[in-house]
C-alpha cells in the first residue's frame, strides 16, 4: 500500500478508537460499563446492532461468496423483519420490564439457577468461537498486504479491539460503531462504483446486470422446497426466523446492545430500524460480488486469489505443473471472450434466444474455468497439505489491492477492519457481561461492590479476548467465513431459542423439565449436523421445537421424578 493508503487507514482507525474512548470515559459502576447506563437512544441501538452483526467477515466473504455461488445467500435473512415484529412484542418489554443485565438472568427467576447457567454456557462457547473467527477475518487482510505471519496479525487485531473495549465498555462500542458504520456504508458504496466504473466501456449497469443473470449469479430465490438446499424461500422464512429470533432475543452480543436503550420504546425503534435495513444492506454487498464476477468476465481473473499460496506453489517443485494450469486457464479465458462478446451484443438487441445460446457457450467455459481451479487447489494441497486452498474471502480483497487507486485501497481496508472491530468489541463485551453476571457474580461472589464487578468485567474482557485470539489461530481451515459463523451459531441458538419460547409461552412447564429437554435436544441437533441430514438454518428449527416437544413430554412423563427447582 501507499504512504496515502496508509494515512487514511491509520488516521480512520485512530479517530474512531480515540473518540469513542473519550465520549465513553468516567465509568465508575458496572451499569455504566455493561449497558452504558440504559441512555442510548433509537439510532444508536439500531446502528449498534446492525454493526454488531455486520463483521468483517460480512465485508471480505460475501462478496466472494456472491461471486462463486450467486446472491441466493440474500435468502437467508428472509425471516428477519418479522423475527424483530416478534422480538418487539414479546422480548423486549419482559427484559426491560426485569431490569436485567443479561438475557439469561430471566431464565433463574423463570425456572431454576441450573437452567441459566447452562444457557448462559451454551452461549458462551459459541460466542466464544464467533468472536475468534471475526478477529482472523481481518488479520487475512495485514498478512496478505504486509507478508506476516497470521498469527502475530490475531495478536495485533485482537489486543486493538481488547484496549479499546476494557477502556470503555458497552458506551464506547455503541459510540464507535456510529463512526464505524459510516465508514463501511461509504466505502462500500465507493466500492460499488468502482467495480461498475471499471467495467468494459460498451458495458452498461443495466447491461452488466443482465450479464450476471445469464451467467446465473442473480439466483436472488429459490421456492423449491429442498431441506439439503442451503439457501432458498423455506429456509430463510423458517429456519432463517428461528435463527435470527434466537441471534436477536438471546444473544446477549445482541440483547446487550437494545438493553442499553433509554427505554422500550426505544429499544424496539432500534430492532425494527434493522429489521428494514438489514435485507437491503445485504443485497446490495451480495450485488457487489455479483458484479465483480461479470468484472472478472472481461479481465482475466488470477487463477487463485490467495497470493500467499500462489507464491508457495509457483517456489515450489510443482512449479511447472501450476504453470501449465495457468497457461490453460488463459486459453480458456480468450476463448470466453467470443462468447462474452456475443452475449453482450444479444443483449443490446434484445434478441433472448441469442442471449441463451451465449450464455450457455460462455457458462460451459467458466465450468471449465473452475475445473482448473479445483486441479490447482489439488497442487496446492500436494505441495502442502495445511494449504489454505479455500479463496472466497480473498475475492473482493484482491480486487482491491490490484485495481483501486491510491487512497481509496486505505478507506476500504478501513472498512473492513472498522466492520471487525465493531463486531468483535461487542461479543468481548457480551461475553465479559454474561461471564461477570451469570456465572461469578450468581455462583461466586454475591456481595461484591459495584467497583469489585466492573474491575472483574474488565478481566474478563481481556480473558475472553485471549480466548478468541486462539480460536483465531485455526480459523484458516474453516472456507468461507460468512458461512462457517452461521453454521456454528445453528448448532446452539435452537437449542436456546426453545428454552425462551418455553419460558414465555408454556407456564405450566418448570422446574428441571426444561434443563434435561435442552440437554437432550442439544444432542439431537448435534447428532444432525453429525449426520448432514439437512441444511444448517433448519438445525435451528430443529432445536427450537426438539426443546418445546421433550419438555412436554418430560413434563408429563417424568414431573414427579424430577425436583421443582434446584
Amino acid at each position: 500500500m501507499s504512504i496515502l493508503d496508509w494515512s487514511v487507514l491509520i488516521g480512520t482507525l485512530a479517530f474512531i478508537v480515540i473518540y469513542g474512548m473519550w465520549k465513553s470515559r468516567g465509568d465508575k459502576d458496572i451499569e455504566g460499563f455493561l449497558l452504558a447506563d440504559k441512555t442510548m437512544p433509537w439510532y444508536v441501538v439500531g446502528i449498534s446492532i446492525m454493526a454488531t452483526q455486520a463483521s468483517a467477515i460480512t465485508f471480505l466473504s460475501a462478496p466472494g461468496q456472491a461471486y462463486t455461488d450467486g446472491m441466493r445467500f440474500v435468502q437467508f435473512y428472509f425471516g428477519l423483519p418479522i423475527a424483530m415484529v416478534i422480538l418487539c412484542v414479546t422480548f423486549v418489554p419482559i427484559f426491560h420490564k426485569l431490569n436485567v443485565f443479561t438475557a439469561y438472568e430471566f431464565l433463574e427467576k423463570r425456572f431454576d439457577l441450573k437452567t441459566r447457567a447452562l444457557t448462559a454456557f451454551l452461549f458462551l462457547v459459541q460466542r466464544g468461537l464467533a468472536c475468534g473467527l471475526t478477529i482472523y477475518a481481518p488479520s487475512i487482510i495485514l498478512s496478505s498486504i504486509l507478508g506476516w505471519n497470521i498469527y502475530y496479525t490475531n495478536l495485533f487485531m485482537g489486543g486493538l479491539v481488547v484496549i479499546y473495549t476494557v477502556a470503555g465498555g458497552t458506551k464506547a462500542v455503541s459510540i464507535t460503531q456510529m463512526q464505524q458504520m459510516a465508514v463501511i456504508f461509504i466505502g462500500m458504496f465507493i466500492a460499488a462504483f468502482m467495480v461498475v466504473r471499471l467495467m468494459p466501456a460498451e458495458l452498461s449497469f443495466t447491461q452488466s446486470l443482465k450479464v450476471a443473470g445469464k451467467m446465473g449469479k442473480l439466483n436472488v430465490t429459490d421456492f423449491s422446497f429442498d431441506l439439503k438446499n442451503q439457501y432458498n424461500v423455506w429456509s430463510g422464512l423458517i429456519g432463517g426466523l428461528f435463527l435470527m429470533l434466537s441471534y436477536f432475543g438471546t444473544d446477549q452480543s445482541q440483547v446487550g446492545r437494545y438493553l442499553g436503550g433509554r427505554s422500550i420504546g426505544q429499544s424496539r425503534l432500534g430492532l425494527l430500524f434493522n429489521g428494514i435495513l438489514k435485507i437491503p444492506m445485504q443485497f446490495s454487498i451480495l450485488l457487489i460480488g455479483a458484479l465483480l464476477f461479470v468484472f472478472y468476465q472481461f479481465h482475466q481473473p488470477p487463477i487463485h486469489f490467495n497470493q500467499v499460496e500462489v507464491d508457495k506453489i509457483s517456489q515450489s517443485s510443482l512449479s511447472p505443473q501450476f504453470r501449465e494450469l495457468e497457461a490453460k486457464s488463459e486459453v480458456i479465458y480468450q476463448e470466453k471472450q467470443v462468447y462474452l462478446n456475443g452475449l453482450v451484443q444479444a443483449i443490446k438487441e434484445g434478441d433472448e434466444v441469442k442471449s441463451e445460446h451465449w450464455s450457455a457457450l460462455a457458462k460451459n467455459k467458466q465450468e471449465e474455468t473452475n475445473r482448473i481451479r479445483t486441479e490447482v487447489k489439488s497442487l496446492m494441497k500436494q505441495n502442502d497439505s495445511a494449504a489454505e486452498t479455500n479463496d472466497t474471502n480473498y475475492i473482493f480483497l484482491s480486487f482491491v489491492m490490484r485495481f483501486l487507486p491510491a487512497g481509496l485501497i486505505g478507506l476500504l481496508i478501513a472498512v473492513i477492519f472498522s466492520a471487525s472491530m465493531s463486531s468483535t468489541s461487542s461479543e468481548l463485551n457480551a461475553l465479559a457481561s454474561t461471564t461477570v453476571v451469570d456465572i461469578y457474580k450468581r455462583m461466586f461472589r454475591p456481595e461484591g461492590s459495584d467497583q469489585h464487578y466492573l474491575k472483574v468485567s474488565k478481566f474478563a474482557t481481556v480473558l475472553w479476548g485471549i480466548y478468541a485470539i486462539l480460536v483465531a489461530m485455526f480459523a484458516n481451515q474453516l472456507g468461507s467465513l460468512i458461512e462457517a459463523v452461521n453454521k456454528l451459531g445453528s448448532l446452539f441458538y435452537g437449542t436456546i431459542l426453545g428454552i425462551f419460547v418455553v419460558a414465555f409461552y408454556f407456564k405450566r412447564i418448570r422446574g428441571s423439565v426444561v434443563f434435561y429437554a435442552a440437554l437432550v435436544a442439544e444432542a439431537i441437533v448435534i447428532y444432525c449436523f453429525y449426520i448432514d441430514l439437512t441444511a444448517f438454518l433448519w438445525l435451528n428449527l430443529i432445536g427450537c421445537v426438539s426443546v418445546v416437544f421433550v419438555s412436554f413430554l418430560f413434563s408429563i412423563f417424568m414431573s414427579n421424578r424430577l425436583p421443582e427447582r434446584n
